[in-house]
């Protein structure tokens, strides 16, 4: 057996408001957790290295790269994937931006630029489009150019109180 592995480990989860516990393998990552053992699929794989940033999601409100964390190192926290900030009702003001802007193109990288873009809008509601382009840098988009992603997180901003 190499470092670290060994046997299954427990763990307690808050996903989305819904408490959960698995037992799984202690190199388990929690991107795998979400999407194979809870069939959470919004978040992508997309680099499994940490540099595309289309596995985002929040741990305890932060936005984290899913692919690098490990699911037992987030035990007892509360996870939010981008199943969690889409209303029941439809799309969120951000999600609705990002249509009306012409943001998503493939669409394969717009979770994890909603859920970066949400958490800055949720911590810094009226931030400048620099503000804007230094908080999403973290994600890769091959198909837009970023010009209407950082145009629908501002008409966000600039809609908001």
């Amino acid at each position: 057996m190499g470092e670290g592995m060994g046997e299954s480990t427990p763990v307690r989860l808050r996903v989305n408001g819904v408490t959960t516990a698995l037992v799984c393998p202690p190199e388990r990552i929690l991107l795998d957790l979400l999407r194979e053992d809870l069939n959470l699929t919004g978040t992508k794989r997309g680099c499994d290295l940490g540099t595309c940033g289309c596995c985002t999601v929040w741990v305890d409100g932060k936005p984290v790269l899913s692919c690098l964390t490990l699911a037992r190192l987030v035990s007892g926290r509360d996870i939010t994937t981008i199943e969690g900030v889409t209303p029941a009702s439809g799309l969120s003001d951000l999600q609705r931006a990002f249509v009306d802007h012409g943001a998503t193109q493939c669409g394969f990288c717009t979770p994890g630029f909603v859920m970066t873009a949400t958490a800055l809008l949720r911590d810094h509601p009226h931030p400048t489009k620099p503000e804007i382009e230094r908080a999403i840098a973290g994600n890769l988009c091959r198909c837009t150019g970023y010009i209407k992603i950082v145009e629908a997180v501002a008409a966000t901003a600039e809609g908001r109180p």
